[in-house]
């Protein structure tokens, strides 16, 4: 056989590639998974691998953001506002193609790939030209990872379900985003400090530590669920607790716990969990005895629940706190594995931070603390309480579209439905 001109020979293997993935679709949905889901399998053929080096990717991109440009930084507001100028045209043109629910990848071909190409040129992320319109060559992979990034998806190039469904919020609806979190920058920019700050900006599910508008650190976290909203605040970091004990909050006590103790569970010795019937007694060390509580009555839902610091206990070794009405706080957590996710909006109210170490040992520096003596505290299980010497502004934030001073024009899931575009930015 003689060898194939390229053109030929790449649309025989996209179209190979297609009947494979064409013959186990219907397995791969007996089984409830995706077709990526049966990609990941281990295969001797590398080109079989690379769903599996994409997630690698996500994780090690989830847990270690790059630092990039302050959320609060003060050129932002200059920038979003060119943003605003740049989608008011966008929308005033038709705004941008709907993609059909085809997931692709570099080498594929297939007529899908002439709206994704136009979608991506729409919004300035796919400037290079050339090659073959229905094929998803290198260019068109290095654009939709320009386009996840600034939708804070993880850039492995992949056009997968989220991918899709955060480029089809309509041109209408990212516009309004704009408008409205240019209000909410215009609010809290002024107010944020040129020395040291921390915001958490839920949406983003990210925490930043900021001196003289430079990022210091950028932490992936845990925020509240849209049922247990983190809420916004203004505060200021004051002490940092280290391996304290964990005391229920109302929320998962009510939700949670006590639920599970009327459905039968032992949960108190299940968790590790001392029930006391006030604080006073708590004070005193007057346990109750879990044998006696009557989970079917109201009595359960005003006792004081505790547990001991340890390696299941949900503070983790680190403990951040400041002033709030909400009683909610920052802390670590022992189920590391949760920072691995695109979609972060789990706990009950309070933040749980990646590395936590390194965010503490910034907050304490003017205590004269460093990372190594922060680890010794998380190795030794010391119970230890320090204030520190300067407190640190803090802000919990709600930013889902702004414009960093590159140009870059950024947009999170409305997971808490705030910015009156109802669930059409907030179900990716």
């Amino acid at each position: 056989m003689g060898m194939m001109k390229p053109r030929v020979m790449a649309a025989f293997v996209a179209a190979a590639f297609m009947v494979v993935v064409g013959s186990f679709g219907a397995d791969a949905q007996r089984r409830g998974s995706s077709i990526d889901d049966w990609l990941g399998f281990d295969q001797s053929d590398d080109s079989w691998e690379q769903p599996m080096r994409d997630r690698a990717f996500q994780r090690e991109w989830e847990t270690q953001p790059e630092r990039g440009f302050p959320t609060l930084a003060k050129e932002n507001i200059a920038t979003t506002k060119t943003a605003i100028k740049q989608y008011a045209e966008i929308v005033a043109r038709g705004g941008w193609p709907q993609l059909p629910p085809i997931e692709l990848r570099t080498g594929m071909s297939h007529p899908a790939v002439v709206q994704l190409r136009t979608r991506l040129q729409v919004t300035g992320d796919l400037q290079a030209y050339g090659g073959y319109p229905e094929v998803f060559d290198s260019y068109v992979e290095q654009a939709v990872k320009r386009a996840q990034e600034r939708h804070g998806i993880p850039p492995t190039g992949f056009l997968d379900q989220t991918t899709i469904e955060a480029l089809n919020v309509p041109a209408s609806a990212r516009l309004r985003q704009l408008r409205t979190n240019l209000a909410r920058l215009q609010s809290l920019v002024p107010g944020t400090p040129a020395g040291k700050y921390v915001i958490v900006n839920i949406p983003a599910a990210q925490i930043e530590a900021v001196n003289n508008n430079q990022v210091i650190s950028r932490h992936a976290g845990v925020v509240g669920k849209p049922d247990r909203p983190s809420p916004l605040l203004n505060s200021a970091i004051e002490e940092i607790n280290f391996n304290k004990e964990w005391v229920v909050p109302p929320t998962v006590l009510k939700y949670d716990l006590v639920p599970k103790g009327r459905g039968g569970q032992d949960v108190l010795a299940k968790y590790k969990i001392d029930a006391y019937a006030t604080h006073e007694d708590y004070q005193k060390g007057k346990k109750l005895d879990a044998s006696q509580i009557d989970w079917s009555s109201d009595a359960p839902l005003r006792y004081f629940y505790v547990q001991a610091p340890g390696d299941e206990n949900p503070l983790g070794f680190a403990k951040i706190n400041f002033a709030s009405p909400q009683g909610v706080y920052m802390h670590d957590t022992p189920g590391q594995s949760v920072f691995q996710r695109s979609f972060r909006a789990d706990s009950s109210g309070c933040i749980r931070v990646q590395n936590i170490h390194q965010l503490v040992a910034w907050l304490l520096e003017d205590n004269g603390w460093s990372v190594q003596q922060v680890l010794r505290m998380k190795q030794s299980g010391e119970r230890l309480f320090v204030r520190l010497k300067k407190r640190v502004p803090l802000y919990w934030t709600y930013i889902t579209a702004w414009s960093t001073p590159d140009g870059t024009v950024q947009f999170r899931r409305d997971i808490y439905r705030k910015d009156g575009v109802e669930a059409i930015a907030s179900a990716y």
